[in-house]
């Protein structure tokens, strides 16, 4: 226990250029605050102390901004910055190394039953605002970038974007544009509305010309 909770310590300082001492970490880190929790609550949970482990779960929310339900599955050295508004649901599962930013949510699709929370796999990276919804997995070593909606497995090595979300990097190959850390990533999106507004020129300029066409045959 106590290996694991020096390790969620560890973590912060090569995650965070921010974090200068364990002092500063432990008291003031509501990311950091919100995992030990959450290793309590679950321990409770597992051992079926149900309604303990959710008040100690919605007491961390308050105090941190963020929710992981009792009954989530959370592996070694998860990092979360800035956590305010991440929701974690029960049946989600974390594998070890994987970094969360701020508004993330790891939720179902609806009322259905059994597991319908997402599967992490290691060495993941989940950018802000990202949402990943439903029975899915996100491959190891992959990375969802902000503002993401992910509603399909991802493989592992890749990287996502958009929504819905789309593969656009996968195994280091060149699904879409270039590869790009988590702040800075390919917009697929804006890439089609930029292909869009180039062919609007171009038939702009066509219509110019036949018009100009024209306006010759009828002053001859």
């Amino acid at each position: 226990m106590f290996k694991t909770l020096k390790e969620d310590v560890e973590v912060v300082f090569e995650q965070d250029p921010a974090a200068r001492t364990y002092l500063e970490v432990i008291l003031t880190y509501a990311g950091l605050h919100a995992i030990w929790a959450h290793r309590l609550a679950h321990g409770l949970y597992k051992r079926k102390f149900y309604f303990i482990a959710r008040v100690i779960s919605q007491i961390s929310r308050f105090f941190t901004g963020i929710e992981i339900h009792p009954g989530a599955k959370i592996g070694r050295r998860l990092f979360i910055d800035h956590g305010m508004g991440i929701v974690i649901g029960e049946t989600c599962e974390i594998g070890d190394n994987v970094t969360i930013f701020q508004g993330v949510t790891l939720g179902g699709t609806g009322k259905e039953k059994g597991k319908r929370h997402p599967t992490i796999k290691n060495n993941v990276l989940i950018a802000t605002g990202a949402k990943v919804l439903g029975s899915l997995t996100v491959g190891e070593n992959s990375k969802i970038g902000g503002g993401s909606v992910v509603l399909k497995d991802v493989p592992p090595n890749s990287t996502v974007v958009g929504i819905p979300g789309r593969v656009v990097i996968q195994d280091g190959v060149r699904v879409g544009k270039k590869d790009l850390n988590h702040a800075n990533l390919p917009d697929p999106t804006g890439d089609r509305f930029k292909k869009m507004e180039d062919t609007i020129h171009e038939l702009k300029k066509k219509i110019e010309e036949l018009q100009q066409e024209r306006g010759l045959k009828h002053g001859n």
